[in-house]
């Protein structure tokens, strides 16, 4: 069985409820494959971290099928998507799309809008307060987020690696201790990033991702992110899939692998 996409069906229009969730995919992974080919390698990353597409059929005129596409982009990465980038991601999808009857006459980026929980104002008032707040961190107006000294956190998977990764900090002196950092902003060429857990010890600097059932199809973009941490000076990466843990002792387990290939 192939693992190649499906292309969807060019005979009809792009935008018909059956042709979009195939298109939205297709075209993304088609366009930020050929960028990378192309040698654009920031514009094949900059459409890997699109979360989805909009096709709206725009112009009919001449015997043509002209297209609006808009962008749909997490809020914290919408700043970057600046008009000489989003020309040059129109540039690439129009390209995909050469020898069709389709085109693309406009494409736009608009941040992804976030859920919105019971506590907003709550959570409005105090973003520029004291407690709780991680470095260079913005608060998601999101229900759910666990707290626990004085640290925020994305879901309770991170919590719980946070927790062992506390517990092997207590068994250390401070000279030797480990450095634990949530969802802190990170600025590389570019790109901000808060990566889940920055971690330092022993004089080096290590990521730890927790890939929950969101990053399913994320596989080449989760890559792209790895490399520019790695390129920024941190030493190790690893992700933990959470849907392949069952138990404590295999968080555990991880946490002791990472902090053992972090220093080796």
């Amino acid at each position: 069985m192939s693992d190649e996409l499906p292309s969807p069906d060019m005979s009809r229009t792009l935008d018909t409820p059956e042709n979009a969730p195939l298109v939205s995919e297709w075209l993304l992974g088609t366009s930020a494959v050929l960028a990378y080919h192309l040698g654009k390698t920031d514009t094949a990353r900059m459409i890997a971290d699109v979360s989805s597409v909009e096709v709206r059929l725009w112009n009919t005129e001449y015997g043509h099928e002209g297209y609006r596409i808009v962008l749909v982009v997490e809020p914290s990465l919408y700043p970057t998507y600046t008009e000489p980038e989003l020309d040059s991601i129109a540039d690439v999808m129009r390209d995909v799309m050469w020898g069709s009857s389709k085109s693309i006459d406009e494409l736009v980026a608009r941040p992804s809008i976030p859920r919105l929980g019971p506590d907003w104002r709550r959570q409005v008032k105090n973003a520029d307060g004291p407690k709780p707040s991680n470095q260079g961190r913005k608060v998601q107006l999101e229900p759910g987020h666990p707290v626990e000294d004085q640290l925020r956190f994305t879901n309770e998977w991170e919590l719980d690696v946070y927790r062992v990764l506390r517990e092997r900090q207590n068994t250390l002196p401070d000279s030797e201790t480990i450095g634990i950092v949530p969802l802190g902003g990170m600025r590389v060429r570019g790109w901000t990033f808060e990566p889940d857990l920055l971690i330092t010890y022993r004089g080096y600097a290590g990521v730890i991702e927790i890939d929950g059932p969101h990053h399913k199809g994320r596989a080449a973009a989760d890559r792209s992110r790895d490399r520019l941490f790695l390129n920024a000076g941190v030493r190790y990466v690893d992700r933990l899939n959470v849907e392949e843990v069952s138990s404590r002792a295999e968080v555990e387990k991880f946490v002791d692998n990472f902090l053992t290939r972090l220093t080796r």
